[in-house]
């Protein structure tokens, strides 16, 4: 089994996790442009990730 590794925000679980990387999005930078309503459609991916990923997107 082998691990990802990505640098989204502590805090994000791993069903987000997975369904972004199931999705395709390997890091943080991969977000950049993307709606937010496009990351809340997929399984997995909640308010809570949702507002984590913002915050560290705005950061960036």
């Amino acid at each position: 089994m082998s691990e990802s590794i990505d640098d989204f925000p502590p805090g994000i679980g791993n069903p987000a996790r997975n369904a972004l990387h199931n999705a395709g999005y390997r890091r943080l930078a991969d977000l950049v442009g993307v709606p937010t309503s496009d990351l809340a459609a997929l399984h997995g991916v909640g308010p809570k990730a949702l507002r984590l990923l913002t915050e560290a997107l705005s950061t960036d």
